[in-house]
């Protein structure tokens, strides 16, 4: 791996580049495909960089239905041409007492890693408003299947669905521009949501943000390429693109964002 490369991405985010190395480099010894465990926007793009610059293999990222944000990737040399049950991704529904519960993005979220499984291991969770969907890596969905029969005190089944079962999520993002002073984490907040620099300071002092899903507390974190913001209480934000700058230096954002 090019030394150089580490200095377009953060600190934080060199392990995942030594990772992305160790696979290119199984593939190529190999030459045998490789398919990642799932990736959120951010490692995906970072996978992408590496894949063409590094080498002449290609990818396939896939995460159980055409919008998905979370995806596996396939690494593989050229004469290889995946398919999509390759992926090993399997669907579940989450059957539940609609007329008396309700679930939420959280609390299935946070039952699915109270079983002890990565976060690496799920795609997304998705919903139409009453319906729950969730995408896991085929390697876990028997131990799913069996270990979650509650979230939280609501009791739960698991039901594998086929890929034409897949609801249509409720939750789109709408995409806006926006300009900021700069890509610091609490400038972009209180620009996109409209509030002072102090609340949005105080949102992330207070441990109510995450970046990637990661928690974070640091208000002067620099946002990059595809990173996504959760704010708990009002919704998520996708650097999508940057577009450059004004006339007077404020950088030019487009932005994916769901609004709470």
């Amino acid at each position: 791996m090019d030394t150089n490369i580490y200095q377009h991405f953060r600190q934080d985010e060199h392990p995942f580049i030594d990772l992305v190395g160790d696979w290119l480099e199984q593939v190529s010894f190999q030459y045998a495909p490789y398919l990642t465990e799932f990736l959120d926007p951010r490692q995906a793009y970072i996978l992408e960089t590496l894949v063409r610059q590094e080498t002449d293999l290609k990818f396939k990222f896939f995460g159980g239905y055409g919008a998905a944000e979370r995806v596996r990737c396939m690494i593989y040399p050229e004469y290889y041409e995946p398919q999509q049950e390759e992926f090993e991704i399997v669907l579940f529904e989450i059957n539940y007492p609609k007329k008396f519960a309700t679930l939420s993005h959280g609390k299935i979220l946070g039952t699915l890693i109270g079983s002890g499984m990565k976060r690496e291991m799920f795609g997304d969770i998705i919903s139409d408003g009453e319906n729950w969907q969730v995408f896991v890596a085929k390697e876990v969905a028997s131990y799913l299947h069996m270990q979650v029969n509650k979230i939280g005190n609501v009791s739960v089944r698991l039901d594998m669905k086929n890929y034409t079962e897949i609801i249509t999520p409720k939750d789109g993002w709408a995409q806006e521009q926006t300009t900021v002073s700069s890509l610091r984490l609490d400038t972009v907040i209180s620009t996109v949501f409209n509030i002072s620099r102090q609340r949005s300071k105080q949102l992330i002092e207070s441990g109510k943000i995450k970046i990637n899903w990661v928690e974070t507390q640091r208000p002067d974190f620099m946002l990059d390429l595809l990173d996504i913001v959760s704010i708990r209480g009002f919704g998520r934000i996708q650097l999508q693109g940057i577009e450059g700058k004004t006339k007077k230096e404020k950088i030019r954002l487009t932005l994916g964002v769901l609004r709470k």
